[in-house]
């Protein structure tokens, strides 16, 4: 695994990107898969960064083990929520409108969509990171 710092060339904000090597960076970016997790934008870039030195000591951190523990977190926080898909800003205006009963629910939302969502009131949790769909 490899941690980069990611720069968003529209909105200027810094975040992190985890690539299992320097070229599925590369190969992600000319698909078109990176997208700023705060404004949504594909124009994403690498921004200066210092580097990494190991400690002599030992290693500095276990990424395969923390990414372990995420992804047992993540399953351990949708595990009483719903998928919605697509649908997410459509039930969660619902929801905040009374026209549906209040469950938790997850799903995707383009920055828009989100945006919309909270200048109506909406009340949500966002997360900076990109959830997996259950498995099914």
């Amino acid at each position: 695994m490899i941690v980069f710092d990611l720069k968003c060339l529209d909105g200027g904000e810094v975040f992190e990107g985890w690539f299992s090597s320097g070229a599925d960076f590369d190969e992600q970016t000319e698909r078109g898969l990176l997208q700023c997790p705060y404004c949504g934008s594909a124009k994403v870039e690498k921004a200066p960064m210092a580097p990494l030195v190991g400690r002599s000591d030992g290693p500095r951190s276990d990424v395969k083990g923390m990414m372990a523990e995420l992804a047992a977190l993540q399953t351990k926080m949708l595990s009483n929520s719903e998928w919605v898909g697509d649908k997410l800003p459509e039930q969660a205006r619902a929801m905040h409108l009374g026209e549906i009963e209040p469950r938790a629910v997850h799903g995707k939302a383009t920055a828009e969509e989100t945006k919309s969502l909270i200048e109506e009131g909406c009340r949500f949790s966002l997360s900076r990171f990109r959830w997996c769909r259950p498995a099914k």
